[in-house]
């Protein structure tokens, strides 16, 4: 991969007063681009309640981010679990007005292995929660007046890429989620909308999908010649839960690193 690095932020770095003191939940928040979105809000000065059963890092980014972060352990798979979790972090925070449904898993499968239950399972992980997680917030928007719900989603099903059937059929399906409670939430003054990330290189993707020789082709097929890291998505997510894209909805916004 190049050497060059997006740079560490600074005081001339974009903030977003409108964000200060809001309530924020983010799903899947405990490591890779869910840590860094946790990161950055609670550096706007939002209280950021995260969902994630990786539970070492998540409570060692909770403890070092303080007292206005809080993390739940819990199945996003399992409705009454994740009810619950929204329920604790808004009896610690408020009301929640910012939803990032961040939450996946993108492990590969083979066409021949994948059974009934598999399958059900890469639903229940990848799109699944990010409806249920909506309903359970939308009473905290609507009595609040306003809310942002942003559903990650991920280039792969545009892309056309396989061996992971059940999760870019997950993915593309977030689209029509989105679009779906954006027609329904809008009158309420929430806006929904979807971002869909390129290949960002989590540790979690160089430990187990980049292989040899795979780190150059990622940059020969990106116009912006560096690794994207979680960062490059989680400072475009401030600024679309902001009031500054206060009519930003109903779209899918690409940040692919400008793959061909």
């Amino acid at each position: 991969m190049s050497a060059h690095k997006p740079a560490s932020r600074t005081s001339t770095d974009a903030t977003y007063p409108s964000l200060a003191g809001r309530v924020a939940l983010i799903t899947g928040g405990g490591t890779g681009i869910g840590a860094s979105i946790v990161e950055e809000f609670a550096g706007q000065g939002v209280k950021v309640g995260f969902i994630d059963i990786a539970d070492k890092p998540s409570q060692e980014l909770a403890a070092r981010l303080g007292e206005n972060v809080h993390h739940v352990n819990a199945d996003l798979a399992d409705v009454e679990a994740l009810r619950a979790a929204v329920d604790e972090i808004a009896e610690k925070f408020g009301p929640i007005s910012i939803l990032v449904n961040n939450a996946a898993h993108d492990e590969r499968h083979a066409l021949e292995d994948v059974t009934s239950e598999y399958w059900d399972r890469r639903v229940a992980i990848n799109l699944k929660p990010q409806f249920f997680a909506a309903q359970a917030v939308v009473p905290h928007m609507r009595k609040l007046g306003h809310g942002v719900i942003i559903c990650i989603g991920s280039t792969s099903w545009m892309l056309g890429k396989g061996g992971m059937a059940g999760y870019t059929a997950s993915k593309a399906g977030v689209e029509g989620l989105m679009r779906g409670l954006a027609a329904d939430l809008g009158s309420d003054n929430i806006r929904v909308l979807s971002l869909a990330p390129g290949w960002v290189m989590t540790q979690r993707q160089k430990d187990n999908w980049v292989g040899e020789g795979d780190a150059e082709d990622i940059l020969a097929n990106q116009t912006v010649k560096r690794e994207m890291e979680p960062v490059d998505i989680a400072r475009p997510v401030l600024f679309l839960a902001s009031d500054e894209a206060a009519m930003c909805a109903n779209q899918c916004f690409i940040i692919d690193g400008g793959w061909l």
